[in-house]
């Protein structure tokens, strides 16, 4: 299952060294940009799963019971293979309700986690899970009105009644605390939720 051919679609693995020579990545329906969220980097790292230096690493959560000595290639990540081998999840299954079980499977155990200050959870929309965008700060936020105001409320809702310092945490976003902005794969409102260390 783990073979060459799977980590080099277009064969263009240097037989020799055992690294990929392209810098085709597998896409990840739910996290398609996990460069940009440093979820995932390039490095000369031997992959825990396939035992391949593949040129990428994966840097974010993993939820084990077992030992893991290292870290997955993106290629372990998107067909299950790291999941399945270490019986562990990429993404806390925590606020998926209400989506399929293929759905939560693909999310939890097919595609990279993120980084975040607490636990990081993924958002839903549509009855799908939406697609993580990465993490921004006040402007980035402020660039999505649906998502800030999705933000404000869920504050409100956790107990911040004071406005005015409702207002200034949400100004000091990128400061010690953060928004993880998502999209609905489905009609493409954008969602986020704050977070702070």
């Amino acid at each position: 299952m783990n073979d060459i051919s799977k980590h080099d679609p277009q064969g263009v693995l240097d037989a020799e060294k055992g690294t990929a020579m392209s810098d085709s990545l597998p896409f990840f329906r739910y996290h398609p940009d996990p460069l940009a969220s440093g979820a995932i980097r390039a490095a000369a790292e031997t992959c825990a799963c396939c035992k391949r230096n593949a040129g990428w690493i994966y840097t974010a959560t993993f939820y084990t019971a077992q030992d893991v000595s290292g870290r997955f290639c993106p290629w372990c990540i998107a067909d299950g293979s790291a999941a399945e081998r270490f019986a562990g999840e990429f993404a806390d299954s925590c606020g998926l309700d209400g989506v399929s079980e293929d759905i939560l499977h693909e999310v939890t155990r097919r595609t990279p986690g993120f980084h975040a200050w607490q636990d990081p959870h993924w958002l839903v929309h549509c009855q799908d899970a939406a697609a993580f965008l990465g993490e921004v700060g006040r402007s980035g936020l402020a660039a999505h009105p649906e998502a800030l105001e999705q933000v404000r409320a869920d504050m409100r809702m956790a107990g911040w009644h004071d406005e005015s310092q409702l207002e200034h945490f949400l100004a000091g976003l990128g400061e010690g605390a953060s928004a993880m902005l998502f999209r609905c794969i489905v009609c493409s409102t954008h969602l986020a939720y704050a977070d702070a260390s």
